[in-house]
């Protein structure tokens, strides 16, 4: 690992001051960024830990919503009763975080801004696995890639908290020098690039949505630490039995979460039971451009779909 500076601001204004310098980048729980160093993909002259900063912990209700602090781990994400009372897909999303070191030190805005995990952007490709000029995935090793999209990015986003935040319709809290800005979790998830920003992510915002009902059901290789397949977060507005208004979103499917529009419309009106999530399931996918070696996914994403509207709904998948 390259030599680098170290420092651990208690104050945004300190944490901005200090990483207005070049190749300075922020450390929260080291989870990703760290084997990133280790490999010498990421090679910062100083490491700015924000974790000292107490205005960014923090887990408890706000002016309608719940707030949620960036440097809030999983393991407090999963322990919170207002998480798990009330933000079920959430709650999901955290425990699927397996490995108690992970879950001990990863916080929730590492969780948003990691790197992917492709393993061509990890072992030095850079983040569209380019080799004279052509990408290496849809002739390559791409059993764990995208299956929405055609390029140039193939990766997959690698947020576990991405899908749930956009179905619940979170907002993403972002502060920089000049002030802060709040971005729909929807249009925070972007292909990322390597430009440092300049801007941190102070906290969540999760709104309050009274009589909703909302899930999360991913699909792992092995029940210990490992990144999903594939997942699906769902939240329902009911009306009486019926579904009023429907959200969904699939996560490593996509370079970016993707929001299932059409799925979602499906459900409008509709009571539902097996055969109504079993047809979002179906129209999840639809437009899916699976590659030489992931078109599995393509049947776990529909029937993620499915089975996280049926727990929504409290039924059996």
């Amino acid at each position: 690992m390259q030599a680098f500076e170290y420092a651990s601001p208690t104050t945004l204004q300190e944490a901005f001051a200090l990483l207005s310098a070049d190749d300075a980048q922020m450390l929260a729980g080291g989870t990703d960024l760290i084997s990133l160093m280790k490999e010498y993909i990421h090679t910062p002259k100083r490491l700015v830990n924000i974790k000292s900063i107490r205005q960014l912990g923090g887990i408890g209700p706000t002016q309608g919503g719940l707030r949620i602090g960036a440097t809030v781990t999983f393991d407090e994400l999963a322990s919170s009763g207002l998480v798990r009372a009330h933000y079920p897909a959430i709650h999901t999303a955290a425990l699927g975080v397996t490995s108690p070191q992970i879950r001990n030190m990863g916080t929730v805005g590492g969780d948003l801004c990691q790197r992917p995990r492709c393993w061509y952007f990890r072992n030095g490709y850079g983040l569209l696995a380019m080799k004279d000029g052509k990408s290496l995935v849809p002739d390559g090793e791409n059993k764990y890639h995208a299956i929405f999209g055609s390029g140039p990015a193939y990766f997959v986003s690698a947020s576990s908290l991405a899908p749930a935040l956009i179905a619940l319709n979170a907002k993403v809290v972002i502060h920089s020098s000049g002030g802060s800005r709040r971005v729909a979790a929807e249009q925070f998830f972007v292909i990322p690039n390597d430009d440092q920003t300049g801007e941190i992510v102070t906290e969540v915002i999760v709104p309050d949505a009274p009589g909703a009902r909302n899930a999360t059901y991913e699909v792992r290789q092995k029940e210990a630490l490992d990144w999903p397949l594939v997942t699906a977060s769902v939240a329902l507005q009911m009306n009486g039995a019926a579904v009023k208004e429907a959200r969904i979103v699939l996560g490593h499917v996509a370079p970016a979460p993707r929001v299932a529009e059409e799925a979602s419309k499906s459900l409008a009106g509709r009571r539902l039971d097996a055969a109504a999530a079993e047809k979002a399931g179906a129209a999840a996918i639809a437009g899916a451009q699976p590659l030489s070696q992931n078109r599995y996914k393509v049947q776990l994403a529909k029937v993620a779909v499915k089975r996280a509207l049926l727990a929504a709904a409290g039924k059996e998948a």
